[in-house]
């Protein structure tokens, strides 16, 4: 039995109406129909991270984001940089991944819609802790696409076709890695 890959969506915003989120949805909507996708909502709703609270049970939030990421075959970030490093919010995301395995391995890339010159800062915290994480960087699906707000249509859609185009590009990128395939493989063999 085949199964459709299905990559996470994770924003690093909270913000209404977020650039990152209106890339993510732009993803979505490109991703051929043979691709799942799903937009994890949860990021504001997660608890501060406590070292103390990562046991069974988990909080049930962090449950929901590690059953998440376990239900993905791969994940796609995007996130804006505040302060010159990943929002707090999105950092406290990723602290909850540091003690669960289930990050571990997945095929992981992220867009990078800052203006140029911008995210860097974000860009290397990220992949610092997802190298730490031991999740499998798939580098030629990390993009760098500014988006403007202008990009962004009353759907909270890109509307650029080079933009869409590039999307659509790495999530092809991010779904044939061989991470991905070996977690497609792993969800077909199980019982």
């Amino acid at each position: 039995m085949t199964i459709d890959p299905v990559i996470l969506l994770l924003s690093g915003s909270v913000r209404a109406g977020s650039s990152n989120e209106s890339v993510l949805r732009t993803a979505r909507a490109v991703a051929p129909a043979s691709v799942r996708t799903v937009l994890y909502d949860g990021l504001a709703g997660l608890p501060h991270f406590n070292p103390d609270d990562d046991r069974d049970p988990l909080p049930p939030a962090v449950a929901g984001l590690r059953a998440a990421i376990a239900a993905a075959t791969a994940v796609l970030i995007c996130t804006p940089e505040y302060a010159g490093t990943l929002p707090g919010a999105f950092k406290n995301l990723l602290d909850w991944t540091v003690g669960g395995t289930e990050i571990s391995g997945k095929a992981v890339a992220w867009v990078n819609a800052a203006a140029p010159g911008r995210g860097e800062g974000a860009e290397a915290t990220l992949r610092t802790v997802l190298r730490y994480t031991g999740a499998d960087i798939v580098e030629p699906a990390c993009l760098r696409l500014p988006v403007d707000r202008r990009m962004i249509d009353a759907d909270g859609l890109v509307c650029d076709e080079a933009v869409r185009e590039q999307l659509g590009k790495a999530v092809a990128l991010l779904v044939a890695s061989p991470a991905a395939a070996a977690a497609a493989a792993a969800v077909t063999d199980a019982p």
